[in-house]
């Protein structure tokens, strides 16, 4: 398949490598054929602009496709299209000199508390980063006004001026999370004494209240039309049917379906282990339905490969789910069933609606949901 018409130029010691990883992403080798087509355009391209490998990134890939561009050619690559081969290169080691640059002192403080939130705390890396990147803002704008003592001078007077200008264009909800990230932030710097008081204790919480009722959400009818309008008898509809089961019978949140790994299901003993938030490691009854649904995703056609996650997408590069498309297959299913559109965490929440409804207790849906604290349970 690697053999073409024209040399691949610069390219040409990298073509059967890339070959063969494209092959085990999962494309087809009608896709293979035309991406290395492309491969074999930028690499005699660079040979013209004295370009090897190792120089290879955005810049000169964007030059390429602009000159492809203004010469008319009727099918010009996107320079998104280059990103498999980027990745491939880096992968082999392939890359651009860089001039390194020396962590500044935010820098320095940011990495070690990186490295609190998931080593101590085992946050997901989705949280790790919204906690880092507010983390930053807050100590860049120190550094900016405070000097070299940025964090030493740190006071209850400045954690509050940075929190008031930060919210004031957030919603209740966003400026919570705020809230919540900055206070995590400096109890870090109080545990490793670089502040000498717990500031923590200084954010101010954000006014607003939760509804008096329960919220409104999908009646167990709507949920089980939700789920019955799901194509079984296609391999992407026996997923998306597994995925919204997880969901509607045992209450996994969105990451919990996408991080379920084929070794996490007991089918001996009758459980499913879920990994949940802080590295919790839950198990739960593998009911009939759930298992039932499992075992249909999993006899459906799948792509070779050395993943373990139970859920993949349909399309090349094979992967794991991101935990949003378990929301997008919730919404598309409401569509089909004609119910209120919702996304997979009312999805959860109406489980612990129905539940209420039958007399459960709020610490039995707390026990179901695993939340750590009852107050997030209560409506």
């Amino acid at each position: 398949m690697s053999g073409t018409r024209r040399k691949p130029g610069g390219m040409g010691p990298y073509i059967r490598g890339f070959e063969g990883r494209l092959l085990d992403l999962g494309y087809t080798p009608e896709t293979v054929r035309n991406m290395l087509k492309q491969v074999g355009q930028l690499g005699r391209w660079m040979a013209t602009q004295g370009l090897d490998a190792s120089q290879l990134g955005t810049e000169p890939i964007t030059a390429l496709v602009s000159a492809q561009r203004a010469v008319g050619l009727r099918r010009v690559p996107s320079v998104r299209s280059f990103v498999p081969l980027l990745d491939f290169l880096s992968h082999e080691g392939v890359s651009a000199t860089v001039e390194v640059v020396a962590p500044t002192p935010v820098d320095a403080v940011v990495s070690d508390y990186r490295t609190w939130l998931v080593d101590e705390r085992g946050l997901a890396a989705p949280t790790v980063l919204r906690y880092e990147n507010l983390a930053r803002r807050f100590l860049q704008h120190r550094a900016t006004v405070g000097g070299p003592g940025f964090v030493e001078d740190l006071s209850g007077a400045d954690v509050v001026a940075f929190l008031l200008a930060e919210t004031a264009r957030l919603s209740v909800g966003a400026a919570k999370g705020c809230v919540a990230e900055l206070r995590s932030l400096l109890r870090f710097l109080y545990l490793k004494d670089q502040i000498q008081l717990p500031l923590a204790g200084a954010v101010p919480p954000v006014a607003g209240w939760h509804d008096t009722g329960v919220p409104g959400g999908l009646a167990a009818p709507q949920v089980q039309r939700l789920l019955d309008c799901c194509d079984r008898t296609s391999s992407v509809g026996a997923r998306d049917f597994a995925m919204l089961v997880l969901v509607a019978r045992l209450g996994l949140r969105s990451a919990e379906v996408a991080r379920l790994e084929l070794d996490d299901i007991d089918w001996r003993a009758g459980e499913i282990v879920v990994g949940g938030k802080a590295r919790r490691r839950d198990r739960l009854p593998l009911v009939a339905e759930v298992g039932e649904a499992l075992s249909a995703h999993l006899r459906s056609p799948r792509r070779a490969t050395t993943l373990r996650q139970v859920f993949l997408v349909t399309k090349a590069p094979t992967r794991a789910i991101r935990p949003d498309l378990v929301s997008d297959v919730c919404r598309r299913a409401c569509e089909r069933a004609g119910v209120p559109g919702v996304g997979a965490h009312r999805l959860r929440h109406a489980l612990a609606t129905d539940m209420l409804r039958h007399g459960a207790t709020l610490t039995e849906v707390s026990q179901v949901l695993r939340h750590r604290d009852l107050a997030t349970t209560a409506p």
